[in-house]
């Protein structure tokens, strides 16, 4: 596994001390995802999208989550597990800056991808950490705050899908709309997905003993449907993107390859994501 970036993020990102298990679609426990973090706005009366820590002041999301929104409207929660009820670990902070990718499209959701400038910096603990960058695609799993088929548990919830190829993902949800700067997530029977509130959240790895987000959510058709996988934005394919607007003090990109040399098996992971990317109203 290769490394590169602030060595104070390689330190830290992708460790999860409270996270001792890997299961799907249920509750996740209280720091299982560290780096999980949940936007809310004024223009939307709380939360509408997820995102991720990526160092102490940034955090990464999707570009479609903020058409609309200004910096002055948002709050971001780190360390928060429900939406409803007590986060004992739970810190908050208001954003400096908006960043969306200048080549974002939101008629084929292509370079889907934004940073947030926190407006202060936020220091480390067992629940709150940031998630270390794919530099190369990989495998993974998902994290997100709701279902679909359900009122919103408010709880954060944590599923496994399997990647699923760019050409297969094609060909299920229409030639030429999964672009090489996105990646296709879920299973062929259905059953598990991101859904409403969930865009913008991390799609994780396991790489021996850390995590490594490979995916932003982004879009998708339905929920949880058959033959309908979730659709991420490529976050290796945004590695020199996010290192010019940061400049410093950089998150730490990790290229891996299929594990070979761990004693466990490589994991993947979806932390809620939103595949019909809608925002609520």
């Amino acid at each position: 596994m290769c490394a590169k970036g602030s060595l104070s993020q390689l330190n830290v990102c992708g460790q999860a001390p409270l996270n001792t298990r890997i299961v799907g679609g249920v509750d996740a426990p209280d720091g299982s995802w560290p780096w999980q973090v949940s936007l809310h706005s004024t223009l939307y009366g709380g939360h509408f999208c997820g995102g991720s820590l990526i160092n102490n002041e940034w955090v990464l999301t999707a570009a479609h989550c903020l058409p609309g929104v200004s910096a002055s409207s948002l709050r971001v929660y780190l360390g928060r597990r429900t939406q409803e009820g007590v986060n004992t670990h739970e810190i908050s902070r208001n954003v400096r800056t908006i960043i969306v990718h200048p080549s974002y499209d939101s008629n084929t959701n292509n370079n889907d991808i934004a940073l947030l400038r926190l407006s202060s910096t936020v220091t480390f603990n067992d629940y709150i950490r940031p998630v270390c960058l794919a530099a190369q695609s990989n495998g993974c799993v998902c994290v997100f705050w709701c279902s679909e088929s359900l009122p919103s548990p408010g709880i954060l919830q944590e599923t496994m899908v399997p990647v699923v190829a760019n050409d297969r993902c094609n060909t299920l949800l229409g030639s030429g709309s999964v672009t090489s700067n996105m990646m296709c997530a879920g299973l062929t029977q259905g059953g598990k997905d991101t859904c409403q509130g969930d865009s913008g959240g991390p799609m994780v790895s396991r790489q021996c003993t850390v995590w490594v987000q490979s995916g932003i959510t982004s879009w998708g058709y339905g929920c949880a449907d058959p033959n309908a996988p979730g659709v991420y934005t490529r976050v290796s394919r945004y590695q020199s993107w996010i290192t010019n607007r940061i400049g410093q003090n950089l998150p730490g990109f990790v290229t891996f390859n299929p594990p070979t040399s761990c004693s466990s098996a490589s994991l993947s992971k979806n932390l809620s994501q939103t595949p019909t990317q809608r925002i609520p109203t």
